[in-house]
């Protein structure tokens, strides 16, 4: 349910899925990231985790000189730096790539190294095809099984010219019928929207849903009312509340399927959201000239 000047409302309509309900419908998730104690600390950062079905996500708060490092990853993941001000170094496999800040950076499988001179904060996005890193995170219990309905997560095809470190600037313009700045790679999409300044218009929100995938709803700046709804079914058992949840910034919430949900900015000043998918959303990829680097990845093979 969109208004006509929402991009997303040239989707196709999102009717009743033909699938049946569960007899049980997980919760949404929360990392609140500024009222709870981190899950890995040392000497010059510190880093909170909160896991989704399907993603991950590690926000950190670095000292100038930290170094994050992942030796034998399994795939591809994401460095957010959202801050113009705060630049990093990345090394992967031999590759050296000195990144401005206000960047998101696709860093390939293998080892890596993330050096942050001036510090800063920043976010990293993994798919939960590692193992080590779910174990960590704060939620990590809320998963001892699979979530109900989520298909198992397939990843992307490679990408053309093979894995290496991608960077992107964010200092990307609106652009009418484009919704947000959105980036996929082989495991993850990433819509880093655009800024929002003061409260939503309460008479322009966009309540939908997804039939079976989550959404992870990452808040930098300001504050966000997270509105979410769940069918009813012929079994009471299965019902759940609404929920109208204040996240503040820096937090994550997972919203899973097939919860009807919308999310209100609620500070005066800068409101910014980052909506994550993993495996990336066909629906999105197939809009012309919404992924900007869709040149780069290729989609599914759909014969």
């Amino acid at each position: 349910m969109y208004v006509p000047s929402d991009p997303r409302s040239r989707l196709a309509a999102e009717g009743p899925s033909s699938k049946p309900l569960p007899d049980y419908f997980p919760p949404a998730e929360y990392g609140l990231f500024y009222e709870t104690e981190p899950q890995v600390s040392d000497a010059t950062s510190k880093t909170w985790l909160t896991r989704g079905q399907n993603m991950l996500v590690a926000y950190t708060e670095a000292e100038p000189g930290t170094v994050l490092e992942r030796d034998n990853q399994v795939d591809e993941y994401v460095l957010l730096l959202p801050d113009k001000e705060y630049d990093a170094l990345v090394e992967a496999n031999g590759e050296r790539l000195e990144v401005d800040g206000f960047s998101l950076v696709i860093i390939p499988p293998g080892s890596s190294r993330i050096s942050l001179p001036s510090g800063g904060h920043v976010t990293r996005i993994f798919s939960t095809r590692s193992q080590e890193l779910n174990e960590l995170c704060s939620n990590a219990k809320s998963f001892s099984g699979a979530h109900p309905i989520i298909p198992p997560f397939e990843p992307w095809p490679q990408p053309i010219g093979g894995f290496k470190i991608r960077a992107y600037s964010l200092d990307v313009p609106a652009q009418p019928g484009r919704f947000g700045r959105i980036f996929r790679c082989t495991t993850l999409m990433v819509n880093f929207l655009d800024p929002q300044i003061g409260p939503r218009d309460i008479t322009k929100l966009s309540p939908h849903h997804h039939d079976d995938f989550e959404q992870g709803s990452l808040a930098l700046a300001g504050a966000y009312t997270h509105h979410l709804r769940w069918p009813w079914t012929t079994n009471l058992n299965a019902w759940r509340e609404d929920e109208h949840r204040l996240c503040k910034s820096p937090s994550f919430c997972v919203i899973p399927p097939p919860a009807i949900h919308t999310s209100r900015g609620m500070d005066e000043g800068l409101n910014q959201l980052v909506d994550i998918f993993s495996p990336p959303r066909e629906d999105f990829s197939r809009q012309k000239g919404w992924v900007l680097n869709a040149d780069e990845y290729p989609m599914p093979d759909q014969s």
